[in-house]
């Protein structure tokens, strides 16, 4: 977990699958006659960076200053974080 604007982050691993995988439509089976399930590759790889913009921000942000530290955040992570928090990706305790 990280401690950002006063509250603990995390990034939920199940949101990420619940939001790759594609629907019982989808499916392919195998010889044996088992499913296997399909991931959006789009949506994979846009989460993904999104992660990865989280993850390599450099931006020192002064926790005493709360919401208002966060204006020194780059344009990239704002976009990474909400859009991640919108999708119920990353999570707050």
């Amino acid at each position: 977990m990280l401690k950002f604007l006063g509250e603990n982050w995390y990034i939920d691993i199940n949101e990420i699958e619940k939001a790759t995988t594609l629907d019982s439509s989808f499916l392919t089976f195998t010889d044996s006659g088992s499913t296997e399930p399909q991931i959006s590759v789009t949506k994979y790889e846009i989460i993904k960076s999104l992660i990865e913009v989280l993850l390599t921000e450099r931006e020192e942000v002064d926790e005493n200053l709360g919401i208002h530290g966060s204006k020194n955040l780059t344009i990239p992570f704002k976009f990474a974080f909400n859009t991640l928090l919108i999708n119920n990706i990353l999570k707050n305790l």
